[in-house]
């Protein structure tokens, strides 16, 4: 095993166990979606709450494997304070890391660089993207309001 391999499993491990935003938001304060992949067992609750065009607080709740927790965790903590337009591009370039495209450089992904490994395991995508399609649906959803 490479050290880089080595540090990515460590930021994984480290969201996992230490979760930034765990908790939910009041429902008067924004929006929940519930996601669940019924293959593993992996589910979320995520809170948002979007105002003017910008993710202003997001929060999880959730049970499943240190990949989809984690993967919540890196994911709450990208977005806070990010336009919706950011956002949602950073999920799309999420979900193209996840399928084994090259990303472009140009974007810092931070902790969720660690989470590029799991491409090589088709299986455990769907856990690595679950919150993302949380979030997708839950800017769709306050969209709409």
């Amino acid at each position: 095993m490479s050290s880089l391999d080595d540090l990515y499993r460590r930021v994984i491990m480290d969201h996992y166990q230490k979760p930034r935003n765990r908790g939910k938001l009041e429902e008067s304060d924004g929006l929940i979606v519930n996601l669940n992949n019924p293959t593993c067992g992996d589910s979320i609750s995520l809170s948002l709450k979007v105002e003017e065009g910008k993710v202003v607080d997001a929060k999880f709740l959730g049970e499943g494997c240190s990949i989809s927790m984690s993967s919540a965790s890196m994911m709450t903590d990208a977005v806070k304070g990010m336009p919706v337009e950011e956002a949602l591009e950073l999920a799309h370039k999420f979900s193209e890391m996840m399928q084994g495209k090259e990303i472009d450089d140009s974007i810092d992904l931070g902790d969720i660089e660690a989470l590029s490994g799991v491409a090589k395991f088709p299986a455990r995508i769907k856990c690595a993207t679950l919150a993302w399609k949380a979030l997708e649906q839950g800017i769709k959803q306050a969209e709409q309001k």
